[in-house]
């Protein structure tokens, strides 16, 4: 069991691998009028390589098409907060920015404010390909000025994963649908009761998985809880984040009765950044995990080649959607988010690097990147597409969940906030607050963050 690693121990590796980024970049994206410099998120698990061979196709497309151009990848292997300081620190100046960046949604907004990315709407005016992108996945790259800084590439949902093995030694039904959050954790109980040495459910928790723990684990509860009609995190009247209410604490309670009564794996295991390999790795194919409530990426983990080849998941594997609180309309929720292609305000080659955006971006490329990564398309004429739709089990499910998702507020303000969630979940987990003083403590630090602008609901 890997050791947490102290604060302090955290603050120096995160500049160490700053650091190293900084130098790894050399002379800087501006150093050749004809090479650009690509940087992208590598997987940490080195049996992953669906990025790496995916864009080592698209850059002998570019390099074919445009003659005498040459694409530089600079790839950056870090979990994923790790990841986020790495590339703020290479955005920061000419000599070490790249040309072209991947840049996850939820971040987009405060590199926009911290004025490290490029407006990117003279580009796409002259683009016929960008009336093909959903409005939605286009509002999730867009700044508060209006502009738009970043190409989609995909979206996600999520929802809940279930082993039928497991399902029938427990004696629950196979086509499983919770109606409610009590039936999720009625199921877990029974798990627990009847299936010994299976871990019921996982819902990912605490600061050390990141914006994993927001995104899969808490928002999918609480943008459940309520009439389903407003965001629970964000007034966008007032535009002043939303103090805990009672949605926020029933979502709380629902992580702490999941740690407390040991429907979920052991804390210590929760609490380790590197969870999610285990989870994707190991628990699941090995029939060691009874509910895992995550997203429609995990299928690119098991494929040909990936290190956790396993043909029969879609036999073995079943999926739910995450049923609301009480089951009120619309009776199922899904949280969306994604990653876009961004160009940095300091790159030396912004037009070349928007050509291979372009080649990222044909459809037959696109169609190609979402069947590889499990993605759910964010083009109308790759979602229309059979060959899309019937390309992988799952695509289907997830697809349909687009209609009932959420979008997070990616605010400058996010990030912030989403450590506050963390925080106020590992305290729950732990045991080591109440509900009502991690709801507390969260205000605290909402207020703090957000200089101010809050509102009660």
């Amino acid at each position: 069991m890997p050791v947490r690693p102290t604060a302090a121990l955290s603050a120096l590796l995160t500049a160490a691998l700053a650091a190293a980024t900084l130098t790894a970049c050399g002379n800087g994206s501006g150093s050749s009028p004809n090479t650009i410099k690509v940087s992208y998120k590598q997987s940490t698990d080195n049996s992953v390589k669906v990025m790496d061979t995916y864009l080592a196709g698209i850059k002998k497309d570019f390099e074919k098409k445009y003659p005498g151009k040459k694409v530089e990848f600079v790839p950056i292997k870090a979990p994923d907060a790790d990841y986020y300081t790495k590339l703020q620190q290479m955005l920061r100046s000419p000599r070490t920015a790249p040309d072209l960046v991947y840049e996850d949604t939820f971040l987009i907004n405060s590199d926009i404010t911290s004025g490290y990315l490029k407006p990117l709407d003279p580009y796409l005016a002259k683009w016929p390909d960008w009336s093909q992108f959903i409005d939605t996945a286009k509002a999730a790259a867009k700044g508060q000025d209006g502009k738009t800084y970043g190409v989609p590439d995909g979206t996600d949902t999520r929802g809940l994963w279930f082993d039928k093995r497991v399902f029938r030694k427990a004696g629950l039904p196979e086509n499983w649908q919770p109606k409610n959050w009590a039936d999720v954790l009625a199921a877990a109980r029974t798990i627990k009761q009847k299936v010994p040495g299976v871990t019921p459910i996982n819902v990912y928790t605490g600061k050390p998985a990141g914006e994993r723990s927001t995104m899969q684990g808490f928002e999918m509860l609480l943008y459940g809880t309520g009439d389903g009609t407003s965001d629970p995190l964000y007034d966008s009247t007032t535009k002043k984040w939303i103090t805990a209410g009672q949605g926020f604490r029933d979502s709380l309670r629902f992580v702490e009765t999941v740690y407390k009564e040991k429907l979920g794996p052991d804390v210590s295991d929760a609490l380790d950044p590197n969870y999610a390999t285990t989870v994707n790795g190991e628990l699941l194919p090995q029939g060691k995990l009874g509910i895992d409530l995550d997203g429609s990426w995990l299928p690119q983990e098991w494929l040909p080649g990936s290190g956790h080849e396993w043909p029969d998941w879609s036999k073995q594997l079943g999926l739910a959607a995450m049923p609301t609180e009480a089951g009120q309309a619309p009776g199922k929720v899904s949280m969306s988010g994604g990653w876009t292609w961004a160009i940095p305000a300091k790159a030396g080659n912004p037009d070349l690097a928007f050509d291979f955006v372009k080649t990222l971006q044909t459809e037959a490329n696109a169609r190609k990147w979402y069947i590889a990564n499990s993605g759910i398309s964010v083009r109308k004429d790759v979602a229309a597409d059979p060959a899309y739709a019937t390309a992988q089990p799952g695509i289907k499910f997830f697809t349909d969940l687009v209609s009932s998702t959420h979008y997070r507020p990616a605010y400058p303000a996010y990030p912030k906030v989403s450590t506050a969630i963390q925080e106020a979940m590992e305290s729950v987990t732990t045991g080591d607050q109440s509900v009502e003083k991690a709801a507390s403590g969260y205000d605290d630090t909402l207020k703090d963050v957000t200089g101010g602008q809050v509102v009660g609901k």
